[in-house]
C-alpha cells in the first residue's frame, strides 16, 4: 500500500533548467570552454560538483581543485540570484493540486532533492510547510544515483522504502528510487528507460491514481 510520495526538485516541482544553463554558460564561455543546451541534459539530478566535472571532461580539460572549487562556487552564486525570480505560479502543472490532495489522502509527502539550494526554492515558491519532510544536499549524503536521500526521506517520513513512491525527471533519480527499493515514477518529455512508469506531466495527478501505479509497480515486481 502507498505510505508516501516523495518529489525530486527541480524538474518535478519547479523547473530551473534555464537558470542552472545561464549561469553555465556566463562562466564557460568566460574561460573559453564548450557548453549548450545538450550538455546541460546531462547535468540533470547530480550534484554541482559533479556537473562540473562534466563539463570539464566534455572540454578535455583538466584544473586543479582550488580553481575547481572557485568556479563551482561561482556558479552557485550566479544560480541563486536567478532563483530570485522564482515565483509560487512557476510550480509545474499539476503539482500543488496534487500536493493538497495527497495530503488530504492521507499519503506522506517528502522532498528529497541533491541541490543545497533547496530550501530557498522552496521558501520562493512558499511551499516551506508543504511536505512532512525534506531531505536535501545540506543533509551531507551521497548523490542520486546513490539511494541514501531517498533512504533519509523514508526515514524521516517513518515509513519503509517499499511503501514510498518517487517522482523523478532524471535517470539518476529514477536509478536512485529503484536501489531504495522504492516505486519509481518518471515525469517529462525525455523517457527514462527504468523507470516504473512514465507520465507527461502531473496535470490531472491525484493520490487515487498514484497508489495505482504504486500497486501495479509492486505486482509485476513479485513477477
Amino acid at each position: 500500500m502507498l505510505k508516501a510520495v516523495i518529489f525530486d526538485l527541480d524538474g518535478v516541482i519547479v523547473s530551473t533548467d534555464i537558470y542552472h544553463y545561464e549561469a553555465w554558460k556566463a562562466l564557460t564561455d568566460r574561460k573559453g570552454l564548450e557548453f549548450n543546451f545538450e550538455i546541460n541534459d546531462r547535468l540533470r539530478g547530480i550534484s554541482r560538483a559533479e556537473s562540473l566535472q562534466i563539463i570539464l571532461d566534455v572540454n578535455q580539460k583538466t584544473i586543479g581543485q582550488r580553481e575547481f572549487n572557485r568556479i563551482a562556487g561561482a556558479k552557485n552564486r550566479r544560480y541563486r540570484r536567478l532563483l530570485g525570480k522564482l515565483k509560487p505560479e512557476d510550480m509545474l502543472p499539476g503539482v500543488k493540486d496534487l500536493i493538497a490532495d495527497l495530503r488530504q489522502s492521507g499519503i506522506k509527502t517528502a522532498v528529497g532533492s541533491s541541490s543545497r539550494n533547496t530550501p530557498k526554492i522552496l521558501k520562493r515558491l512558499k511551499l516551506t510547510k508543504a511536505f512532512d519532510a525534506v531531505v536535501d544536499g545540506n543533509a551531507g549524503l551521497k548523490s542520486k544515483p546513490d539511494p541514501a536521500i531517498f533512504l533519509a526521506c523514508a526515514v524521516a517520513l517513518g515509513e519503509a522504502p517499499e511503501s514510498c513512491l518517487v517522482i523523478e525527471d532524471a535517470e539518476a533519480g529514477i536509478a536512485a528510487a529503484k536501489a531504495a527499493g522504492m516505486t519509481a515514477l518518471g515525469v517529462g518529455k525525455t523517457p527514462l528507460s527504468s523507470a516504473d512508469r512514465m507520465l507527461a506531466s502531473l496535470l490531472g495527478e491525484n493520490a487515487a491514481k498514484l497508489a495505482a501505479i504504486h500497486d501495479a509497480a509492486k505486482r509485476t515486481a513479485k513477477g
